[in-house]
């Protein structure tokens, strides 16, 4: 069976997309799903979320100019079923190498496709950098779902519209007809205020089908993890971030058969 590819893009920074990517891989490798978690940010923050370094020639940089494979890039975690493909900062060059080749928006499928075959992984998760630059733009070209975070606030709302807007022009161009909008994750609702849940409430109604009902919390110890190299579910398992992430994976699991 291939694997399912998700992309978790947006292009605004600070929405917890990076956090999810972390989170959400390691929930699904919890649940026994072998997951490859793939970096594609020059910052690297994925990487170093989960306790590992950014090492020249560590990245798919050098795959993506067609010099190296994708799964000679593949490194453990230390979380069972949980692999990664560390970033580093050379990633930041590809948004202008790569736009000098014809076949600039493919390069990442071309890529993966070898692994996407392969029977180790279930489920491949892509971190974008935060914008809708080039790499992004690859995540979306090669991935079978979208996976939209939403911070809950109006302001978001706005860069809602337009990648869903991305996601029809791929589509209309046939670059990726097969990419489905998989769903949008609220993140770092605060239960205090009447505005997080105004816009919860307005996300529910206008993508009924879309929003997820699991609503991930504010939370200090989901800010924190990062900073240990570990996982929510590392860093405080008891946590409220800890029990919204494990109760996104399983409904992740269930949307999308990834326990077929």
């Amino acid at each position: 069976m291939t694997a399912t590819i998700f992309s978790i893009a947006n292009q605004k920074g600070g929405v917890g997309k990076t956090t999810t990517a972390i989170n959400l891989s390691a929930s699904l490798a919890r649940k026994g799903i072998q997951t490859l978690l793939i970096d594609l940010d020059p910052q690297g923050n994925t990487t170093s979320g989960l306790g590992l370094k950014k090492e020249n020639g560590g990245s798919l940089y050098d795959v993506l100019h067609g010099e190296a494979n994708a799964i000679d890039r593949v490194k453990e975690t230390t979380q069972k079923n949980l692999n990664i493909i560390p970033a580093e900062v050379d990633l930041a060059a590809i948004e202008v190498e790569l736009s000098k080749k014809g076949d600039y928006l493919m390069r990442l499928r071309q890529c993966l496709a070898p692994i996407k075959k392969m029977d180790r992984f279930r489920a491949i998760i892509l971190d974008c950098p935060p914008a809708l630059g080039l790499i992004s733009m690859n995540s979306l070209a090669c991935a079978d779902k979208l996976i939209v975070t939403l911070q809950c606030e109006y302001l978001a709302l706005e860069g809602l519209s337009q990648i869903l807007n991305v996601v029809e022009d791929l589509h209309g161009r046939g670059i990726n007809s097969s990419l489905e909008i998989g769903g949008i994750l609220m993140t770092m609702f605060d239960i205090r205020t009447n505005l997080s849940r105004q816009i919860v409430e307005d996300v529910q109604k206008h993508f009924p089908q879309l929003a997820f009902k699991t609503v991930i919390p504010r939370s200090v110890r989901l800010s924190e993890a990062p900073s240990f190299g570990q996982s929510i579910f590392d860093y405080d398992k008891m946590s409220s971030g800890a029990k919204a992430y494990e109760r996104f994976g399983a409904e992740v699991i269930q949307r999308f058969g990834l326990d077929h």
